[in-house]
């Protein structure tokens, strides 16, 4: 696919500040980035933040991260819409000047209750054009309207859902400008992306009946028309539009629930876009194969499962190193201060097949940095009775002169004590178990005794022998 414009592929995520990037954003982001990077392009970020009233730093910020966070990096900007206000207002006046756009001082409780009668009768409740022919001069409470043509008809010629056809009469004039003098947003969009020479639009389908409108905008201020690719909803498992109900929308909630980026990023760019029956994809693989063809036109369906699965796939994957660092908030926030990153690295090692998130790693690895371990009275009486003390006991025995303090010594260690106390080897090592993690269930315990050390088992061992518990 060739770029419309010269200069080769640009595209451009836009969000509005208002709140937390969310799922579907981010996948539309994703989109742009990958189509920019696979035809070699740029690919700009632009915060669209002339709704002064809803506009924050913090939501500005939050997406800044969030973009930082899943590695979509842009080559151009931030721009901010509101610094550019001058460059809309010098718009609009050309299309005055032209006889493209009009003031209108129609109050806003004329125009509610004209939309209700037409509602009412089983009309379309669009602007009934009463300003458009008054040439009427700017005032205080005007906005400025854009005369749109009123018949035939503005094509579409979609790159995901194909040819669309928009009849011009069910168009009104649309507010390009307020009365307060910002841009609306299907102006302000139509300047700054002609401006900053974007030459493919990548959005939500939600978007789609807004196109037809600034195709004509484009038209009448003279610029070139980018090409436009729509991308169908993410849906919840219910089949309506993701929302705070179907789980989390916002993307740093996965990362504050333990997920890695590169498994939401996997994950998103899925929805909707496939690669064969392929499901696992290096960001290498992504950039090579990306393209709009392989967009479905149809909703996708937000699985919480597969991207759990896919998370669980990456920590396996990851170096122990990195999640060492990765996992140290999540330990801090349950009041654990991890010592050397050596240590937390043996940890990560021992955990990371079994985990699914960063969170369930924490979870587990609690025991390993408090030596003060506890059990619940019913694995107590189990586990820790006259017989398991008595393993233990042996344990704390041999375990002194143990040479060689490795998997096989320590496999070698537990299983002479099952055999001449002629016990099977996990009656000897569920006691074990419990006394050092206060838990049934743990890597395995010669994994668990060479990560604590020998000095430390046998100080969590004469605890639980000297009180009776753990």
């Amino acid at each position: 696919m060739k770029s419309s414009q010269k200069g080769g592929v640009r595209t451009r995520f836009a969000p509005s500040p208002t709140g937390f990037l969310h799922i579907g954003g981010a996948r539309t982001a994703l989109f742009n980035w990958l189509f920019a990077r696979h035809h070699q392009g740029a690919f700009i970020l632009r915060i669209e933040d002339t709704d002064q009233l809803r506009s924050t730093e913090e939501s500005t910020r939050a997406i800044l991260d969030a973009m930082t966070w899943l590695g979509l990096t842009w080559d151009e900007g931030p721009y901010f819409q509101a610094q550019r206000v001058h460059l809309h207002k010098e718009a609009v006046e050309r299309l005055i000047g032209e006889g493209k756009a009009y003031y209108c001082v129609c109050p806003q409780a004329l125009l509610q209750e004209k939309r209700k009668k037409a509602l009412a009768t089983g009309q379309k409740p669009k602007y009934d054009g009463t300003c458009r022919d008054r040439n009427l001069p700017k005032s205080p409470d005007s906005v400025v309207r854009f005369r749109c043509p009123h018949t035939g008809v503005t094509v579409v010629r979609d790159l995901v859902k194909g040819t669309v056809q928009f009849s011009n009469e069910e168009l009104d004039d649309l507010v390009i400008e307020r009365s307060d003098g910002y841009p609306t947003y299907n102006f302000a969009v139509v300047v700054d992306d002609a401006l900053m020479a974007i030459t493919h639009v990548i959005r939500g389908d939600d978007h789609l009946n807004n196109t037809p409108r600034q195709i004509l905008i484009y038209e009448a201020l003279g610029y070139p028309i980018p090409e436009f690719g729509h991308v169908p909803m993410i849906l919840g498992s219910d089949k309506t539009r993701l929302s705070k109900r179907h789980g989390a929308t916002s993307v740093m909630a996965y990362k504050d629930m333990g997920y890695l980026p590169e498994a939401l990023v996997n994950y998103l760019v899925r929805l909707g876009w496939s690669h064969g029956d392929q499901e696992i994809f290096t960001a290498k693989e992504l950039i090579e194969y990306f393209s709009l063809d392989s967009v479905g036109k149809s909703a996708a369906v937000f699985n919480p499962e597969k991207l759990l699965w896919l998370n669980q796939h990456y920590i396996r994957q990851s170096e122990a190193g990195r999640l060492a660092l990765e996992i140290v908030p999540f330990l801090e926030n349950m009041g654990i201060r991890a010592p050397n990153s050596d240590f937390v690295k043996s940890v990560v090692l021992d955990l990371q097949s079994r985990s699914k998130t960063l969170i369930e790693m924490a979870e587990s690895a609690a025991f390993y940095f408090c030596d003060d371990i506890t059990c619940d009275e019913k694995l107590r009486k189990e586990y820790l009775n006259p017989e398991g003390l008595g393993y233990l006991e042996a344990v704390m025995q041999r375990l002194p002169s143990l040479e060689r303090f490795t998997k096989e010594g320590i496999e070698n260690l537990l299983r002479t004590i099952s055999e001449e106390r002629g016990a099977k080897l996990k009656a000897v090592v569920q006691p074990l178990r419990v006394a050092l993690t206060g838990k049934t269930v743990s890597p395995g315990i010669d994994q668990v005794m060479m990560t604590l050390g020998k000095e430390r088992v046998l100080q969590r061992i004469q605890k639980v022998l000297k009180s009776g518990k753990p």
